[in-house]
C-alpha cells in the first residue's frame, strides 16, 4: 500500500504543476518575420512584414533599423521609432519609410519603403519592446535585395592582334543585381571558328581568341543579362599579318640603302669633275714667286716672316738688295 502511494502522490503533484503553468501569464514578446529573403525591383515600393504578440501596455515601443551587407548587427542604423503614441522617422531613409498600420499596437509592425534604391539592399531589424516582457529579445531579421538591371558594359581588348597570336576580350557592367552573366557573340556571317579557338567565361565576361587569322577580324558583341534585363557593348577586332609587315620593312630598308649609295656616288663623281676643271698654275724660268725667298736673305728673317702667318712680309733692306744684285751674273 505504501509502495503505491508514493507514485500516486508524485503524479498528482506533477499534474498540479502543469496546470499551474498553463494558467500562468505568458510574459514573452514573440516577433514573426518572413523566413525567405525579399526581392524588389529598383524604384518600386516594398513591404517588410513584421507581426508580434504581447500584452501591449503603456511602455510598448517599436524600432526598425538597417545594416549593410557584410556588417554585424551591432552596426545597424535606425530607420524609425514608435513610442508613447508618436512616430519618429530618422536617417537617410526617413522620407521613404513609414508603417503599414498606424499605430502599430494591433500586432502589425510592417515597414513600408518607397522608391527602393540599390543602397537599400541589406538586413532590416524589427524589434518590439514591451516591459515587463523581457523573456525574449523580440527581434526579427529580414533580408532585402533590390533588383537592378545591368548597366551598359565596358568592352576592352588586350594582346597582340596579329595572325597566329592570341587576344583577350573583356566585358563588365558596373551595376546589376543579381550579378549579370556575360555572353559574347560575333556579328555578321563568318566561317565557323575551329573548336577551342574561342573560349568564354560567362561569370568574368572574358573571351579568349587563340590562333588568330585574318578571318578573325570583325565586330564582337558582349551581352550582360540578369532577371531584370540586359545591356550590351560592341568591339571591333582588326587582325594584322605581321609577316607582311616584316617584308615591307625589309624592302624599305633596301630602298633606303640604295638611295644612300646613289647619293654618295653622285657626290664623289661631282667632286672628281670639279678637280679636273680646276686650272693648273705654271711658272716661267725667269719669273719670281712672290712668296719665294730672295737669295742672300738670312734664314732667320725668313723664319720670322713665316711666324707672321703670311699676313705681313718684311721688305728687304737696301743693302741686302744691292748685295743680291751684285751677285747675279751679267747676261750680255
Amino acid at each position: 500500500m505504501a509502495q503505491l502511494l508514493g507514485p500516486l502522490l508524485r503524479g498528482a503533484l506533477l499534474g498540479f504543476v502543469c496546470m499551474s503553468g498553463k494558467e500562468a501569464p505568458q510574459l514573452a514578446v514573440e516577433v514573426k518575420v518572413p523566413a525567405e529573403p525579399v526581392s524588389t525591383p529598383v524604384g518600386q515600393t516594398t513591404e517588410l512584414s513584421c507581426s508580434y504578440s504581447t500584452s501591449v501596455g503603456d511602455s510598448f515601443a517599436l524600432e526598425w533599423s538597417f545594416v549593410q551587407p557584410g556588417k554585424p548587427i551591432s552596426a545597424s542604423l535606425p530607420i524609425l521609432y514608435f513610442t508613447n503614441g508618436n512616430l519618429y522617422p530618422t536617417g537617410s531613409k526617413a522620407k521613404r519609410a513609414s508603417l503599414l498600420q498606424f499605430p502599430p499596437t494591433g500586432g502589425v509592425a510592417t515597414l513600408k519603403l518607397t522608391d527602393v534604391q540599390p543602397s537599400d539592399t541589406g538586413t532590416y531589424l524589427c524589434q518590439v519592446n514591451n516591459p515587463p516582457d523581457f523573456f525574449t529579445n523580440g527581434l526579427g531579421l529580414i533580408n532585402l535585395t533590390v533588383l537592378v538591371p545591368p548597366s551598359s558594359p565596358l568592352c576592352s581588348k588586350s594582346g597582340q592582334i596579329s595572325v597566329g597570336s592570341s587576344a583577350a576580350l573583356r566585358c563588365s557592367s558596373s551595376e546589376g543585381d543579381p550579378r549579370p552573366v556575360y555572353n559574347w557573340v560575333r556579328l555578321g556571317s563568318y566561317p565557323t571558328p575551329s573548336p577551342g579557338s574561342m573560349v568564354q567565361d560567362e561569370v568574368s565576361g572574358q573571351l579568349i581568341l587563340t590562333n588568330l587569322s585574318l578571318t578573325s577580324s570583325g565586330t564582337y558583341r558582349c551581352v550582360a543579362t540578369n532577371q531584370m534585363g540586359s545591356a550590351s557593348c560592341d568591339l571591333t577586332l582588326s587582325v594584322t599579318d605581321s609577316s607582311k609587315g616584316r617584308v615591307a620593312g625589309a624592302l624599305i630598308g633596301v630602298l633606303l640603302g640604295v638611295l644612300f649609295l646613289s647619293v654618295t656616288a653622285f657626290c664623289l663623281i661631282r667632286i672628281q669633275k670639279d678637280r679636273r676643271k680646276r686650272p693648273k698654275e705654271t711658272y716661267g724660268g725667269s719669273d719670281l714667286r712672290e712668296d719665294a725667298t730672295a737669295p742672300g736673305i738670312s734664314e732667320q728673317t725668313s723664319a720670322r716672316a713665316d711666324c707672321s702667318n703670311g699676313l705681313l712680309e718684311r721688305p728687304p733692306s737696301a743693302n741686302t738688295v744691292s748685295t743680291t744684285k751684285s751677285k747675279l751674273p751679267m747676261i750680255v
